[in-house]
């Protein structure tokens, strides 16, 4: 059978070196993308969906509790979920986050209290804020899953069979590359879904419901192909932390779904 592995380029995680000791790291530069992502695709959204009520001032506000919500919420759900008892004994790596080492769910619960605040500030109903920053999102998040696939981390499961991507930093068996998986659908794909769905009026939480739902089900279903954390391993039922976490927001966001149409039959 022809083999039709890939290996994996082995970047280096690091795109600047400055000096012995500074540099800029990748991860950092993909976040960075998905902030200006964000500013840039708000601003196309402000002028073209003008029921939302934004201007560009809410954008950069929602921007600044948005990045604080994404970071300290990722790096400490990160934390709580996947390694709690290595930051307890390790307490000074809660800083390194140019290892890596950035939950998900952990940013999301962040982005919700951060607009919570940002809500405060003005006054707008915090359904309808989610509703526009929602589409906004994803662009960050496939830009995320770049940044693991350059480190070389979060690598997939043996695919059985000649097909797949051999990381030579873990061993010499052909994987899924799980990360571009995870790029292609809660970057590219949700974002097509969102930003379609987003270009017309939608009963206020429809947009945040499909949110949920379209990232959770992509979540649950690229962890099939992931490696499960090496200290977690499999959980009940089989399913990994990551698709525990998901299933709330599947859950919740069919909830959602149907309240918003609901309300609007009303």
């Amino acid at each position: 059978m022809l083999n039709q592995s890939f290996i994996h380029p082995q970047f280096d995680p690091v795109a600047l070196h400055i000096g012995n000791s500074f540099g800029i790291h990748w991860y950092g530069l993909m976040y960075l993308l998905g902030f200006l992502a964000f500013l840039f695709l708000g601003k196309h959204q402000i002028k073209h969906t003008p029921w939302f009520g934004w201007n560009n001032i809410m954008l950069d506000d929602a921007l600044f509790y948005g990045a604080l919500g994404v970071i300290l919420g990722g790096r400490i759900g990160y934390i709580l979920f996947y390694q709690f008892d290595h930051f307890l004994q390790n307490p000074l790596d809660v800083f390194k986050v140019w290892q890596g080492g950035m939950s998900f769910h952990g940013g999301f619960l962040g982005v919700l209290i951060a607009m919570f605040f940002f809500n405060k500030k003005h006054r707008q109903a915090w359904l309808k804020i989610m509703d526009f920053v929602a589409p906004l999102v994803p662009i960050g998040l496939g830009a995320g899953r770049m940044g693991n696939f350059i480190n070389g981390e979060l690598w997939g499961r043996a695919t059985n069979a000649s097909f797949g991507m051999i990381f030579p930093q873990v061993d010499n068996i052909a994987r899924h590359p799980s990360q571009l998986y995870e790029f292609a659908l809660e970057g590219i794909a949700l974002f097509c879904i969102l930003w379609w769905f987003s270009r017309k009026q939608r009963p206020v939480g429809a947009i945040s419901a499909l949110f949920l739902m379209g990232y959770g089900s992509f979540r649950f279903l690229v962890e099939f192909t992931r490696q499960p954390d090496e200290h977690l391993g499999l959980l009940s039922l089989n399913l990994t932390m990551g698709q525990w976490l998901s299933l709330p927001m599947i859950l919740i966001g069919v909830w959602m779904w149907l309240a918003a149409y609901k309300n609007k039959a009303n």
